[in-house]
């Protein structure tokens, strides 16, 4: 029974030890809530997150704790697909979810805050290679460190240019009423 559970520890101390484990973010100059809802839904992850084909919910409904949807995208050069379950959500908080599929054993968290007028997005992504991932994971780390740094600017840019849209628009607007 010792040789088990000492076997057991250092099993995951081998885990720990070569876990991807990361925690980046930034500041969006959009109201908490828009991005929440943005981030928080599955159908625009193609938008902002780079390898990302597609991705959908499993089953119509509100988007909350136990949802699952799946996503289609390449992974270093191979296309994949995974399921995900939704495990962390408290609107304008947070939102989390965890792979039950695919080639990486994954939790990644997205947690959202008001900071000096604009919506900071942090990301904590810990994940284990499984199925067939033929590289080392120190490589695989700071590649995946680098897409997410590059979803995060590109959902920065894409929310921040969408706000200067709307802005246009009812200028646009507004000039058009105070000439009519």
């Amino acid at each position: 029974m010792e040789m088990d559970s000492h076997l057991q520890s250092s099993l995951l101390f081998v885990m720990k030890e070569f876990m991807i484990n990361f925690n980046i973010s930034t500041a969006i100059y959009r109201p908490i809530k828009q991005v929440f809802d943005y981030v928080s839904t599955p159908e625009n992850d193609f938008q902002w997150q780079y390898g990302t084909l597609a991705s959908a919910r499993l089953l119509e409904g509100e988007i909350g704790l136990g949802m699952h949807f799946r996503s289609v995208g390449h992974l270093m050069g191979n296309r994949v697909q995974s399921v995900f379950e939704v495990n962390e959500y408290e609107p304008n908080a947070k939102y989390g979810f965890k792979s039950l599929s695919g080639p990486l054993l994954s939790q990644i968290s997205y947690s959202f805050s008001i900071d000096r007028g604009s919506t900071k997005v942090g990301v904590c992504m810990q994940a284990n290679g499984v199925n067939s991932i033929q590289i080392a994971e120190g490589v695989l780390e700071k590649w995946m460190r680098l897409q997410f740094k590059e979803n995060l600017t590109m959902l920065k840019n894409l929310l921040e240019v969408k706000r200067v849209q709307f802005v246009a628009e009812a200028n646009s607007m507004g000039k058009t009423n105070g000439e009519a």
